[in-house]
């Protein structure tokens, strides 16, 4: 496999970019400092890491045995291959190398092609993020994997010791209060950036609203949510 350049503010950042875009964990990356990358003097000159890394190539000794294989061993064997271990040992790895400590439980719904992961363990606020967005990034990078080593595409949910549903009740708490707020001044109020998720979230609690109007305005990743009065 080619390699590529990756960058991040640190190293470590750079590879857990070339970790995300090979959908693998990092002991399956071999990589080349190029740029460690430096913080500039009170911002001023700061220049990013970079690295050159692809995907280890099998050794020449596991190519040939497995070439020795026939064809109905190798069925024999995917068969045997559990997804949901394998899912479930790549992000215990995964978040190994994060250095945090979780407890995976993972669920697989077969008929609705869904499968769904929650996390337990301690301090697990480095995995959510600030409203989620580390949370999400791990999640697009989990449901690669998965989608690589399954046969049909599959919908893939992480949570954290149910961050996501108190995080939509907060929202939708927060839709209702400022839609008050906008009642009473008769002003529109634009929120923070939101991703997708939470705009959904956001327009969803508002929508049988006699009074109130939302609608969405900027671009990716720093559209907002406007909440407003109809006219």
């Amino acid at each position: 496999m080619e390699w590529l350049e990756f960058k991040g503010k640190t190293v470590e950042e750079a590879l857990t970019n070339a970790v995300t875009h090979f959908g693998t964990v990092s002991d399956s990356i071999e990589y080349d400092v190029v740029e460690r990358g430096s913080e500039g003097f009170l911002g001023f000159g700061r220049k990013p890491a970079m690295i050159r890394a692809r995907v280890q190539e099998k050794k020449q000794e596991e190519v040939d045995n497995s070439c020795e294989k026939t064809e109905e061993t190798v069925v024999e064997e995917s068969v045997k291959i559990d997804l949901k271990e394998q899912v479930t040992e790549f992000s215990e790895q995964l978040f190994k190398q994060m250095g945090v400590n979780a407890i995976v439980h993972l669920t697989y719904d077969e008929n609705h092609h869904t499968m769904y992961m929650d996390l337990s363990g301690e301090e697990l606020g480095m995995l959510i993020g600030k409203h989620g967005q580390t949370l999400d990034a791990i999640q697009y990078l989990i449901s690669l994997y998965v989608n690589r080593i399954s046969n049909t595409y599959i919908r893939f949910h992480l949570d954290v010791e149910n961050y996501r549903e108190r995080r939509k009740a907060t929202l939708e708490n927060l839709a209702k209060s400022i839609a008050y707020k906008v009642k009473t001044t008769n002003r529109s109020v634009t929120l923070e950036p939101m991703n997708p998720y939470e705009r959904r979230i956001i327009h969803s609690a508002l929508q049988h609203d006699a009074d109130i109007c939302t609608k969405s305005e900027g671009e990716e990743p720093y559209r907002k949510v406007v909440i407003m009065l109809k006219k």
